[in-house]
């Protein structure tokens, strides 16, 4: 059977694959392996739970502080804020652990659940197969005053702004800066933070009803960003996904400013400021060769890593380094916080236009990005990838012709039923024509 927990918790559609026994079980499970494993040190445990506003996530969310309550955990309820700002709480709160209902960028029938250790960090794979084999298994159960309580965790959203604000290293004033929060869940913490370091702020995508989450607007709609931040005259854009643990920009002229260019961006920063041990970023597999030249021309070594944030975070934990992230705008800095964080990471990069006094564009222009051609193949078999040998010779072929001005990247989405190809080439229509060869072959050998 496929695993349950994906690359980033466990994700599908709510009320059918995401029910509210499962976040129910989850969450009672998760309790159990983390207590035998010695994370709540034999005193009461405490969690913190949070959600983003789709309407499926008031339901899954009542489950699992349920479960946890039942399981003899105290439960704090943050209610709706972006994962990172439960990742800080948690930690803030000295809480055992944390649970966030979201599906991220994933459109409103989606939910998902993912869990947090003690500091706010993400559970590692074998805890994650732990509690998966403990689902449904029959238990004793806590009565009296053994039973979790429930309380509301009514000021987490000023919290995580006050340490947001804390962090930044430069103020705001003089910027006016677009924000699309996709209607998700720093809809309201993030022009607050914005707004409280100085900028003035026009908000876009920002009245999330439980429905129209990552609906048109957001990282993975980045259109309304760029025709308001032209329209408006700002100097800069930023997009939010639904739980606002990933962040892209826009610059002045409506140009897009991706993950990549950000990391390029931060790195150098932060290479200035003595604050980039190693001078060392990691990033994954995906980022454009573009950024890895150019950060090299900087004196920054690129540590690649798979693809998915609790990839780059390992990376960056082995080797003692505070800055990483990916091309999609996860953005992760350990001096800052344990996840990526896309309210954090916009503040950066408008700081560091503020105090530089350079348009982003300017500040973009860092490296120049390789023409990068990624499909999304779905309703594929993503499972037999890895053993078809047809791909396995296109993808050959394809490598063969490129050399070294190009490079070819298959790989299976940890959440969807899709195999995502991507092609770097010296020039866009050689890229494109690569990809479209190997995306017919693997819609042909892979198809459901």
């Amino acid at each position: 059977m496929a695993r349950l927990f994906g690359t980033d918790g466990v994700r599908g559609v709510a009320n059918q694959d995401i029910t509210a026994e499962l976040a129910l079980d989850l969450s009672v499970a998760a309790a159990h392996v983390l207590a035998e494993v010695g994370a709540f040190n034999g005193h009461r445990p405490v969690a913190v739970v949070g959600r983003d506003p789709r309407a499926s996530g008031e339901f899954l969310a009542a489950a699992t502080v349920a479960g946890l309550a039942s399981a003899g955990v105290d439960v704090r309820d943050a209610g709706v804020l972006p994962t990172p700002a439960i990742a800080y709480l948690v930690a803030e709160q000295d809480a055992d652990l944390g649970a966030m209902l979201s599906a991220s960028h994933n459109p409103m029938p989606d939910n998902g659940i993912k869990f947090f250790a003690r500091g706010g960090h993400k559970l590692a794979d074998d805890l994650e197969d732990r509690i998966e084999g403990r689902l449904r298994e029959q238990w004793d159960r806590p009565t009296g005053a053994d039973v979790g309580r429930i309380t509301r965790l009514t000021d987490g959203a000023d919290r995580y702004v006050a340490h947001l604000l804390s962090v930044l290293p430069h103020r705001l004033e003089g910027l006016h800066v677009v924000i699309d929060a996709a209607h998700g869940a720093a809809s309201e913490v993030a022009p607050r933070a914005f707004r409280e370091a100085g900028a003035r702020v026009t908000l876009i995508g920002g009245e999330p009803d439980g429905l129209n989450i990552n609906d048109g607007y957001g990282s993975t709609h980045i259109e309304p960003l760029q025709a308001a931040v032209v329209e408006a005259g700002a100097d800069l854009g930023i997009a939010l996904d639904g739980d606002a643990d990933r962040c892209l920009a826009v610059d002045a002229t409506g140009r897009l400013v991706d993950g990549d260019q950000i990391m390029a961006i931060l790195a150098v920063a932060f290479k200035e400021h003595g604050t980039l041990p190693g001078d060392t970023l990691v990033a994954t597999v995906m980022s454009n060769l573009g950024m890895i030249q150019a950060l090299g021309s900087h004196g920054i070594k690129v540590l690649q890593t798979a693809v998915g944030d609790r990839y780059v975070l390992e990376g960056m934990r082995d080797g003692g380094f505070t800055l990483g992230g990916e091309q999609s705008g996860h953005v992760v800095m350990l001096d800052h916080g344990t996840t990526g964080d896309g309210t954090l990471t916009g503040l950066m990069l408008a700081s560091r236009v503020a105090a530089t006094g350079r348009p982003l564009a300017d500040l973009a222009s860092v490296m120049t990005r390789f023409p990068q051609v990624l499909v999304n193949v779905k309703d594929v078999d993503k499972g037999a990838l890895e053993h078809n040998a047809a791909v396995a010779d296109a993808v050959r072929t394809a490598e063969s012709e490129l050399g070294d001005s190009g490079r070819v990247l298959l790989r299976k989405s940890g959440t969807e039923p899709v195999v995502r190809v991507m092609v770097e080439a010296a020039d866009t229509d050689q890229a494109r024509a690569v990809a479209d060869r190997l995306v017919g072959v693997v819609r042909s050998e892979l198809a459901l």
